[in-house]
C-alpha cells in the first residue's frame, strides 16, 4: 500500500502525533454533550462537530458539576442513585439494618457540638460570617480593578510634573477591611492598646498594621463560619439518620481539622499582637503552618468534586435531604447561608490568604518596619494551591479512568488493564478508516468508523457498540505508534494520514489510512 502512496516525513515524538491528530477537523455531532449524573457514559464518548480531537477531549472532560468552582468530575459508582436512596421501598434488608444502626447510634449519643479551644481576645462573636467577608472582598477587587486605568492615569499625570502633590495620607483615611464591620474591634488603630501609638507612626505604617489586622479579622470570620458548619450542619443527628456513614463522611471530609488549623493559627496571630502591637511577624506564623496548611487543605479541596457529586445526587434522589436543609439554613446562626457556602468555606480561605499576604507585601514596600519572611509565606501558601489544583487535576483523570473502563471491551483482542498510575486521556474521538484497493489505482472500497482513545501511553482502537468501546488493536504512546501524512490521492479525502502501529497488541506490524469524518 506504501509504495502507491507519496507521504512525507513521518513523525514519532509523541507532540507531533497529537498534532497531526489535531489537525483532523470534521467531527460529527453523533451525541449531544449530558451531564446526566446517573450515566457513567457521559463522561466519556462526546464531541462536537467542527472540532478537533483535542477539542472534542475538553468537551468531554467539561461538565457542570459545580459551577462556581470550575470543577467537573465523573459520578463514582459509590454515588449511585441506588446507595444514596432512603426510601424504604427503595432499599434491601441490609440498607434497612444499616440505617436502623445509624439511627439507634444517633439516639443513643448525644451529638458533642464543636467547642474552641481558644477565643479571640480583639474579635468579639459580632464578627460576619466569612461568606459575607469573601463576597465583599470581591465586589471590591472588582471595583478596584474597575478603577485601575484611572487610577494610572493620574498617578501618570503626577509624575510627570504636576505641581501640586497629592495629599498625604492620614490615619482616618484608612478604610476598615472589606466587609468586616463588626465592632469591636475592625481597625487595629481603634484597639485601646494602641492609641498611644498613633502620633508615633506614620499613615504608611498604620495602612502596614492595618493589613495585617486584616489576616486576624478574616481569620476570626472565618473560625466562625467554620464553627456554624460543624455545629449545624455536620453535628445535625437529623442529616446522620439519613446518611451512611461514608456519605457523611464524604460531605464534610476532614472539615473538622481545617477548623482546628484555622483556630491555632488565628491564636498564634493574636498572641503576636498581643507581645508586639506593631506587628511584624504574620510571615513566620504562616510559614510556622505550612505544613498544617497542607495536610487539611490539599484532601480536603480534592474532595470538595465528590462534596458536590453527591450532594446534587442526594438533592435528586432524596426527598428528605431538601427538606433538612431547608430547616437547618433557617438555623440563626447560618443566617441563611446554603450548605454549600460552606463547604466552600477552606477553598475561599487558602486562596484569599495569598492576596492578604500579597497587600501586606504592598504595604511594606517604603516602610521602615521590616515584615520578615513575607516573601516565603506568600510563596507557600500558591504552593499549596498548586498542589490542590494538581490533587484535584489527578482525581478527576482517575475518576474519567474508571469510567472509561467500564465501558471499553476487550473481546478477542489482548486485554490489558487501563488504569495504571500516571496513566491519563489525552485527546478522543471518532475518524473514518479508509479501506482501499485497486490493482493500478488507488479506490476507496469502503469505509468504517474508527474510535481512538489517545492516552499519554497508550493508543486505543475500537468500534462503538452502543455505549461501550470494542477493542479492535492498541499499542504503547509514543515508541509504537508512527504518523504520516499523505498527500492528495484521487479517491481519498484531503487530510487523510496514514497511522502505522510497528508493534501492535499481537506484536505484529500493522497500518491504516485515518480522515476526518464528515457528515
Amino acid at each position: 500500500m506504501a509504495h502507491v502512496m507519496e507521504n512525507e516525513t513521518i513523525w514519532a515524538d509523541r507532540d507531533d502525533v497529537t498534532e497531526a491528530l489535531d489537525a483532523l477537523p470534521g467531527l460529527d455531532e453523533q451525541h449531544s454533550p449530558k451531564t446526566n449524573v446517573e450515566d457513567c457514559e457521559a463522561s466519556v464518548g462526546l464531541y462536537y462537530a467542527s472540532q478537533g480531537l483535542a477539542e472534542a477531549l475538553r468537551s468531554v472532560a467539561t461538565s457542570q458539576l459545580w459551577n462556581l468552582m470550575g470543577f467537573s468530575l465523573p459520578i463514582s459508582s459509590i454515588f449511585s442513585s441506588k446507595s444514596s436512596s432512603l426510601e424504604s421501598s427503595d432499599m434491601n434488608c441490609e440498607e434497612n439494618e444499616v440505617k436502623r444502626a445509624d439511627a439507634t447510634e444517633v439516639n443513643a449519643q448525644q451529638e458533642e457540638t464543636y467547642v474552641a479551644k481558644f477565643e479571640s481576645e480583639y474579635i468579639n462573636s459580632s464578627v460576619p460570617l466569612y461568606q459575607e467577608y469573601w463576597m465583599r472582598s470581591v465586589k471590591k477587587d472588582l471595583h478596584r480593578a474597575q478603577n485601575t486605568g484611572l487610577s494610572e492615569l493620574v498617578a501618570s499625570v503626577r509624575r510627570h510634573g504636576l505641581k501640586t502633590p497629592p495629599p498625604p495620607l492620614s490615619p482616618t483615611s484608612v478604610l476598615s477591611p472589606p466587609g468586616l464591620h463588626a465592632k469591636p474591634y475592625a481597625l487595629w488603630q481603634e484597639l485601646p492598646q494602641v492609641e498611644c501609638l498613633l502620633k508615633s507612626l506614620s499613615a504608611q505604617e498604620i495602612q502596614l498594621q492595618e493589613a495585617m489586622f486584616e489576616l486576624i479579622v478574616s481569620e476570626a470570620s472565618y473560625q466562625k463560619s467554620l464553627v456554624v458548619a460543624l455545629n449545624v450542619y455536620q453535628c445535625s443527628a437529623e442529616l446522620k439518620q439519613i446518611l451512611s456513614r461514608v456519605q457523611h463522611h464524604v460531605l464534610f471530609s476532614n472539615l473538622k481539622d481545617v477548623c482546628r488549623v484555622s483556630e491555632r493559627i488565628l491564636q498564634d496571630l493574636e498572641s503576636h499582637l498581643r507581645q508586639d502591637l506593631v506587628m511584624s511577624r504574620v510571615g513566620d506564623i504562616v510559614l510556622n503552618h505550612q505544613q498544617d496548611f497542607q495536610q487539611v487543605y490539599v484532601p480536603y479541596i480534592t474532595n470538595m468534586m465528590y462534596q458536590e457529586a453527591l450532594i446534587t445526587q442526594l438533592l435528586q434522589g432524596n426527598k428528605k435531604f431538601p427538606l433538612i436543609l431547608k430547616k437547618l439554613e433557617k438555623d440563626p446562626q447560618c443566617q441563611r447561608q446554603t450548605l454549600k457556602s460552606f463547604l466552600i468555606l477552606p477553598f475561599q480561605r487558602i486562596t484569599r490568604m495569598t492576596l492578604l499576604l500579597e497587600n501586606i507585601l504592598k504595604r511594606a514596600k517604603g516602610v521602615y518596619l521590616n515584615v520578615s519572611n513575607l516573601m516565603e509565606a506568600i510563596e507557600a501558601v500558591r504552593k499549596i494551591v498548586e498542589e490542590c489544583d494538581r490533587s484535584v487535576e489527578q482525581m478527576k483523570r482517575t475518576e474519567l479512568l474508571v469510567c472509561l473502563d467500564k465501558l471499553v471491551d476487550f473481546g478477542n483482542v489482548k486485554s490489558i488493564p487501563l488504569i495504571t498510575r500516571g496513566r491519563h486521556l489525552i485527546q478522543e474521538g471518532t475518524l473514518k478508516q479508509q479501506i482501499v484497493g485497486g490493482d493500478n489505482r488507488v479506490s476507496v472500497v469502503s469505509r468504517k468508523d474508527v474510535y481512538i482513545h489517545l492516552f499519554n501511553d497508550l493508543l486505543l482502537l475500537s468500534v462503538r457498540s452502543g455505549h461501550r468501546f470494542v477493542v479492535q488493536d492498541h499499542a504503547l504512546f509514543p515508541d509504537n505508534v508512527r504518523v504520516e501524512e499523505i498527500k492528495t490521492i484521487l479517491g481519498l479525502p484531503a487530510e487523510s494520514l496514514l497511522l502505522h502501529l510497528p508493534k501492535n497488541h499481537n506484536r505484529s506490524s500493522t497500518a491504516l489510512i485515518l480522515a476526518a469524518r464528515t457528515r
